[in-house]
């Protein structure tokens, strides 16, 4: 199967660079999926989960926050906030913070801050989607 090169660099590590086979990020408009030769393209990523499949192993996970993919030449640049591997997880932090995130939430405070605690319930969520998904 054909390959690519892909760099997913997180703002405090470079989570994984080298072959791919195949990636799929999240997207506003739903999931979009990478290929070898893939078009030349730029793309807002969201928070969710990214899927990329190393050669010869089985596809890994990722819970990415928001950030950008870029496309060229056949090599993929991925630049996310934070990416956390599902071993990486604290799924007591990531409920703990969920259960936080619900309650200011019913408060009903300003309009910022209801938008920071959609947004970290949001953050929450998908870390324990990820977590389940990908540790036994």
């Amino acid at each position: 199967m054909e390959t690519f090169q892909v760099r997913i660099l997180a703002a405090d590590r470079a989570f994984y660079e080298g072959p791919c086979v195949s990636l799929t990020i999240p997207a506003s408009d739903g999931e979009m999926g990478i290929l070898a030769r893939h078009s030349s393209m730029i793309a807002a990523i969201q928070p969710g989960t990214l899927r990329y499949q190393v050669p010869g192993e089985p596809v890994r996970l990722a819970a990415v926050s928001p950030g950008m993919v870029k496309v060229e030449n056949n090599e993929v640049l991925v630049l996310v906030d934070s990416a956390e591997r599902p071993e990486e997880i604290d799924a007591a932090r990531a409920q703990r913070v969920a259960d936080e995130a619900r309650e200011a939430l019913l408060q009903k405070k300003s309009r910022q801050e209801y938008q920071l605690a959609q947004a970290a319930l949001a953050r929450s969520l998908n870390r324990l989607r990820v977590r389940a998904r990908g540790v036994d």
